[in-house]
C-alpha cells in the first residue's frame, strides 16, 4: 500500500470512530484531523472537501460491514433474492445507525453517497432478475422505488423507536407486503399478461442482437409506457431515488 492510501485509510478509520461515537456533527475537519495525528489542509487534499470524507466514510463502513456477510450467490429465484437482500439492508441500518443517516438520512439534499448509489445498484439488478424471471407485476422503475421506500421507511421508523418498544415483526411485514405488490409468488404457470410480458422482454432488451441500438431503444420506450400502463408519449426513465437493497 503506498504512503497517501495509507494516510487516506488512517483519516477515514478516525472519521468513522468519530461518526460512530457522536454522530454527523462529530465529524468536523478540525475533530478528524486530531483524531488521525494529522493537519486539516491535508485532509482537503485527500478528500477534497467534507462531502468527500464523509462519502469516503460511509463506502468504507458500508464495505466493512457487507464484508461481515456471507453473500450467496444468485439463487434460483430470484424474489428469495431480493428477500435476502432486504434482511441485509435492515441489518446494516440497525447495527450502524449514524452510518445508515449519513448514507440515507437527507434526501432532499441533492446527494447520494457512492455507498448509497452501489447498494441502489444492487437493489436494480434483483429488479431485473425478477423481470426477467417474468414474475414482475408492475414495471421495473415502479418496484424498485416501491422496494426502496419501504425498506428505508422501515428502517428509519425502526431507528426513531426506542430498541426495546421495537416491533421485530414490523421488517418481515413491511417486506411481505411490497414483495406481494410487484412480484408474483411463483413462477407463473400461464401466459403472462401484457404487463408482465412487457417487463420481461424489458429485462432481456440489451441483449437482443437482432435489433440495431436505435431499434432497441425505441422497443425500450414501448415496452416502458406497457409496463407502466401509459398511454401517454413519454416514456419511462429509469429513477433512482438515491438508495436501495444490498445482498
Amino acid at each position: 500500500m503506498d504512503a497517501r492510501r495509507e494516510v487516506r485509510d488512517h483519516v477515514v478509520e478516525a472519521a468513522a470512530r468519530l461518526l460512530a461515537e457522536g454522530g454527523r456533527d462529530a465529524v468536523s475537519t478540525r475533530a478528524v484531523a486530531a483524531a488521525a495525528g494529522t493537519q486539516a489542509p491535508a485532509l482537503y487534499r485527500l478528500f477534497g472537501d467534507k462531502d468527500g470524507l464523509l462519502d469516503a466514510v460511509a463506502e468504507h463502513g458500508f464495505a466493512a460491514y457487507l464484508r461481515t456477510k456471507v453473500l450467496d450467490p444468485p439463487g434460483d429465484d430470484p424474489v428469495e433474492d431480493l428477500r435476502a437482500g432486504w434482511a441485509v439492508h435492515v441489518g446494516f441500518g440497525l447495527a450502524h445507525p449514524a452510518l445508515y443517516l449519513l448514507m440515507y438520512g437527507d434526501p432532499t439534499s441533492g446527494r447520494t453517497s457512492p455507498a448509497a448509489e452501489r447498494s441502489w445498484a444492487v437493489l436494480r439488478r434483483h429488479v431485473r432478475a425478477i423481470a426477467a424471471a417474468g414474475r414482475l407485476t408492475v414495471d421495473e422503475r415502479t418496484a424498485a422505488d416501491l422496494v426502496h421506500a419501504a425498506a428505508c421507511g422501515t428502517v428509519l421508523t425502526l431507528l426513531a423507536t426506542p430498541a426495546d418498544d421495537r416491533d421485530p415483526a414490523l421488517s418481515d411485514l413491511a417486506r411481505d407486503t411490497v414483495l406481494a405488490a410487484i412480484a408474483t409468488g411463483a413462477p407463473p404457470r400461464r401466459e403472462p399478461g401484457p404487463v408482465t410480458a412487457a417487463t420481461t422482454l424489458r429485462a432481456g432488451l440489451d441483449g437482443i442482437t437482432a435489433l440495431t441500438e436505435g431499434e432497441r431503444h425505441v422497443l425500450g420506450e414501448w415496452l416502458d409506457r406497457i409496463a407502466a400502463g401509459r398511454a401517454a408519449t413519454a416514456s419511462a426513465t429509469p429513477g433512482r431515488p438515491g438508495a436501495g437493497l444490498t445482498g
